[in-house]
């Protein structure tokens, strides 16, 4: 009886096997294999996990965190009355420091950059350190009901400050 049950257990191993292996052949024959599929898809969806360091006494901060939960972000409110210097070594300019500083998926984002800058900058994962939207722009999310005008965004990293986005 044990070696029936061992013998059927086998057999259903190796049947599972042939199809698993008939899938991978079929897929690779049309130029695809579900591997590589699975890990494409993974590389495009960026995060919606963001973390905010901001002076505790900041309630712009807390509306721009609500804004993005409203964005379908899943945001982690940090008090950090030394922001500013955290933003300055994570390597945002002095002079282009925003209101508070946050990180999403490797990039640090200052400011109150509006959420479809950062989804932009967590798809097309750009080589640079992060983004800012200096000071703390009336028309800006976290200030305003929602963004109206235009919001210009600069890039920071190795290379210096660019304009990443003047929207």
């Amino acid at each position: 009886m044990k070696n029936a049950l061992a013998l059927t257990s086998i057999a259903a191993v190796a049947i599972a096997g042939g199809i698993a292996f008939a899938t991978l052949s079929s897929a690779q024959d049309s130029g695809r294999t579900t591997t590589t599929d699975a890990a494409a898809t993974e590389q495009t969806v960026p995060s919606r996990q963001i973390t905010i360091w901001r002076d505790p006494s900041c309630g712009c901060c807390d509306a721009y965190a609500e804004y993005l939960e409203g964005n379908g972000y899943h945001v982690t409110r940090i008090d950090d009355p030394n922001f500013d210097r955290r933003s300055v070594e994570a390597g945002v300019p002095e002079q282009g420091l925003g209101c508070h500083l946050a990180e999403i998926d490797g990039y640090y984002v200052s400011g109150l950059v509006p959420a479809e800058i950062i989804e932009r900058l967590v798809t097309e994962r750009p080589e640079i350190a992060g983004i800012t939207l200096p000071g703390m722009p009336a028309n800006a999310p976290g200030m305003a009901p929602e963004k109206s005008g235009t919001l210009k965004t600069y890039a920071f990293g190795e290379d210096g400050v660019t304009v990443y986005s003047d929207e």
